[in-house]
């Protein structure tokens, strides 16, 4: 399911690939931070359940550090579905797995250096911690972790024959428990958004595709040589954007249709939930107001509302999350804008879903 195209883009040139093995590792994640999703606690705690004690806790205590290997995954063979990331993990050594899949060679990330140490010495001290705690514990999407998490991934990491092992040991379980079905229902809609995001690229450039397809998310910093494009289904509308070389950054993209809901067999589509969900809040509609007229930080929308910034960040989130506000991204510092075109196309699904038939035999 791998497939690539060359397209001129001024000094950007757009690479495509695609193929559940990046959905192996995005799909991890979700099942861990479901809230993160607007996705239901229980239902993903039920699948998580399902994967054996062992492995079960080790996945807990090490995705977030693993976060999405985008390096490795673009350089497998193949097919790149969920077994050839575990026939390429039992070819290699036990302990290179790890350091393979956080592409740690290459040095591109600042915690590379320590990780490596580590890894070599087979022990780690207060000053290791305190070098990785701020390299690592934050999340790309503000989701962080506290030095108790990083903690339990090193005491993993200190051993790398075992981390190998087990960490080959859980995505078997976890792709036997839950993925290898899952597998099945997303290709197709993978290969849809790459096919989707192709036909735009045609006719926009890369800020306004990169805009379109992450539901509003615009990067004003130059995006380099080569931007390689991946859709996801679990992501959606979430984005991520990563270097994973010198010259080259990887862009996922949620490729899942609006229509569409993320849990199988669930009726409601996520997206026109979310999206009625987040309309429902005082606070929120105050903010799309404001946003309606002009663009604005966190700050000054918690000046205007008299909120905490806390309280803002969080009501943000719900809108960026629902597709309802354009976030344009300015070195640090973050803008958003009411998204309205998205309204029409939350009428068009409410009124698709509440007129289709195939709902009729629910009770």
């Amino acid at each position: 399911m791998t497939a690539k195209k060359l397209v001129d883009a001024g000094h950007t040139t757009l690479t495509w690939d695609v193929g559940t093995a990046y959905e192996l590792f995005v799909s991890l994640h979700v099942l861990h931070e479901p809230e993160m999703f607007d996705l239901r606690p229980s239902w993903a705690a039920k699948i998580r359940s399902r994967i054996p004690t062992a492995e079960r806790t080790f996945l807990e205590e090490t995705y977030f550090f693993l976060n999405f290997p985008l390096a490795w995954l673009h350089n497998l063979p193949a097919p790149k579905n969920a077994l050839t990331v575990i026939y390429t993990l039992q070819q290699m050594p036990p302990a290179k797995r790890g350091r393979s899949l956080l592409d740690l060679d290459k040095g591109l990330k600042p915690e590379c250096k320590s990780l490596l140490q580590i890894a070599e010495h087979r022990t780690w001290d207060k000053d290791d911690l305190g070098i990785l705690t701020p390299l690592m514990c934050k999340g790309e999407t503000g989701h962080d972790r506290d030095q108790g998490a990083l903690i339990k991934f090193l005491n993993w990491w200190v051993r790398p024959e075992d981390f190998g092992n087990m960490l080959l040991s859980a995505l078997q379980a976890y792709q036997q428990a839950f993925f290898e079905q899952e597998e099945q229902r997303v290709g197709p809609v993978l290969q849809a958004g790459l096919e989707h995001a192709q036909q735009l690229a045609k006719r926009m450039s890369v800020s306004d595709l990169i805009s379109e397809l992450s539901q509003g998310v615009r990067y004003e910093e130059a995006i380099g040589e080569e931007l390689i494009l991946v859709p996801t289904f679990w992501m959606t509308p979430l984005v991520n954007l990563e270097k994973i070389s010198e010259d080259q950054k990887l862009f996922l993209f949620g490729a899942r249709p609006s229509t569409m809901s993320a849990i199988p067999g669930e009726l409601v589509p996520d997206g026109l939930l979310i999206m009625l969900k987040a309309l429902a809040d005082p606070t929120r509609l105050k903010i799309l107001n404001y946003l309606s007229k002009e663009e604005l930080t966190p700050s000054e929308l918690s000046h205007r509302l008299n909120l905490r910034p806390p309280t803002v960040t969080h009501h943000l989130k719900e809108l960026r999350l629902s597709g309802l506000v354009n976030l344009t991204l300015r070195g640090q510092e973050k803008l958003y804008r009411a998204r309205l075109e998205a309204l029409d196309s939350m009428h068009a699904d409410l009124k698709q879903f509440l007129t289709n038939t195939a709902g009729d035999s629910e009770t």
